[in-house]
């Protein structure tokens, strides 16, 4: 990777490119993109999650092509429930009576439990077999898991983060990331969320303050950037 690379019109300022960067793609799972998936069944339109798919691809079609490397989280837990807390299986239910739970049997079968079709990714941004797959139980892809070990095993510093959804299990993992020292920059149109009002709040609170937590460009600034 040229030292020289630079995406100029990163905000809040440029962002340099330092080594080979990594792309982080968060829990782009068909629980919570497709219909009669986990999303759905909390009362979220899911079509607001669509947008990012594309722009999320060319960006894995450029990391591929350079043999970057890739990350792909997904939020699941064991079939027994043993390493999902009350205090996230029952968040919400309690107030919505007959809801789903993680753990009941929906439509995509059991929601977020490994192993079942709606827990897996979704069609178009399958992982390829050497690129790593962290299962997380949490919202943040740190927490309890081993994605630190292998960052730094791989002598990466720079992450370029991608998925959904942009205010919950993005914003937690890449404040996990900052707080580990790991430089860090938000695709615009790499990620969404069902509250669209969330995503710009989040991409703004990221990059305020000189990016006190990261930066943020879209997809085509970023893969543009290594053509200059």
């Amino acid at each position: 990777m040229s030292e020289s690379t630079t995406v100029k019109q990163a905000k809040p300022f440029e962002f340099k490119i330092k080594g080979n960067p990594c792309l982080i793609i968060i829990d782009m799972q068909k629980d919570f993109i497709e219909p009669k998936g986990f999303g759905e069944t909390l009362g979220n339109d899911v079509s607001l999650l669509e947008p990012c798919i594309q722009p999320i691809k060319s960006l894995l079609a450029f990391f591929r092509q350079h043999q970057f490397l890739v990350v792909h989280t997904k939020e699941t837990h064991n079939s027994d429930l043993t390493d999902c807390f009350d205090a996230k299986r029952f968040r919400g239910a309690v107030y919505n009576p007959g809801q789903l739970k993680i753990g009941d049997t929906g439509p995509m079968g059991r929601i977020l439990i490994d192993g079942e079709i709606g827990n897996d990714f979704i069609d178009d941004l399958k992982p390829r077999k050497n690129e790593m797959i962290i299962k997380k139980q949490g919202k943040g892809a740190f927490y309890n898991t081993n994605l630190d070990e292998y960052l730094q095993k791989n002598n990466i510093n720079q992450l370029i983060f991608t998925g959904v959804t942009t205010e919950v299990c993005v914003q937690t993992s890449m404040r996990e990331a900052n707080d580990r020292g790991y430089e860090c920059l938000i695709i615009e149109d790499g990620t969404d969320s069902y509250f669209p009002e969330f995503k710009q709040s989040t991409i703004d609170m990221i990059t305020a303050q000189s990016g006190i937590v990261g930066w943020s460009c879209d997809s085509q600034t970023f893969i543009g950037s290594f053509k200059e």
